[in-house]
């Protein structure tokens, strides 16, 4: 079973989209009048999922208000004084999937489902725990119109991942991911990252990819966000 619970990430600096974050933690950039990451958890709860857990470290105070009054999924915050990188901050709440494979999503990511269902209902249905110890959702890099694609990953016929070193593969890294809570360990108590979990999962050949059918946009520069927004207008979608 994938756990209730599913981890967010949002305690980075955002300096890449700079100036919009310079008064905001990036998660709280808005469109369409809502922001990116109560767009993630919209997705969250209508998945079934009940509680997520959210880091915070840059303009935490803000998140923290944001979210407080957050019902569906119930929120629980991971504060970390110290930023402990994409691997280490997950690290920091393992003991709220009981030890079950968990979601990981990115608190600034912008994804629409395709005509195959719900993106993470798709991932939940494609997990297998006995030859996977993380499932990415990728996106093909031809279909990224609003937003410039990186190829992170390649996939072979049955459906593992190959990391491009060149950044020329055919898909990229969404963020969203299913974990086996069993990757974290031997890992440091401190910051890490997650990529190296990702590689970790690629030698023993236990990563594997699901092609998203939807659009999923990389909102990574004040460019990217306003072409987003011209895209996204008035319209409310989640």
């Amino acid at each position: 079973m994938i756990s209730s619970t599913a981890f967010v990430l949002a305690a980075g600096f955002g300096r890449r989209l700079r100036p919009y974050t310079d008064h905001c933690p990036k998660p709280m950039v808005r469109i369409a009048g809502r922001s990116l990451l109560d767009r993630t958890l919209d997705h969250v709860a209508r998945e079934g999922i009940t509680e997520a857990v959210v880091n915070t470290h840059y303009k935490a105070d803000l998140l923290h208000e944001a979210l407080k009054d957050r019902a569906a999924p119930a929120v629980h915050i991971s504060h970390e004084p110290v930023l402990m990188d994409t691997g280490g901050g997950i690290k920091t709440a393992l003991p709220y999937f009981k030890n079950r494979p968990f979601f990981v999503l990115s608190g600034d990511g912008l994804w629409d489902n395709g005509p195959g269902g719900r993106a993470l209902e798709r991932l939940a249905a494609f997990w297998n725990p006995e030859i996977m110890d993380i499932l990415m959702l990728l996106q093909p890099v031809e279909t990224m119109r609003l937003t410039e694609g990186t190829g992170d990953y390649d996939l072979d016929a049955d459906g593992r991942a190959i990391r491009s070193l060149k950044q020329d593969g055919s898909s990229m890294f969404t963020s969203i991911r299913i974990n086996d809570p069993g990757i974290f360990r031997e890992t440091p108590d401190g910051p890490f990252s997650y990529l190296d979990l990702l590689d970790r999962a690629q030698e023993k050949g236990r990563l594997y990819g699901l092609v998203h059918d939807g659009s999923w946009h990389h909102i990574s520069t004040p460019h990217d966000l306003e072409t987003v927004r011209a895209h996204y207008g008035d319209i409310e979608q989640a």
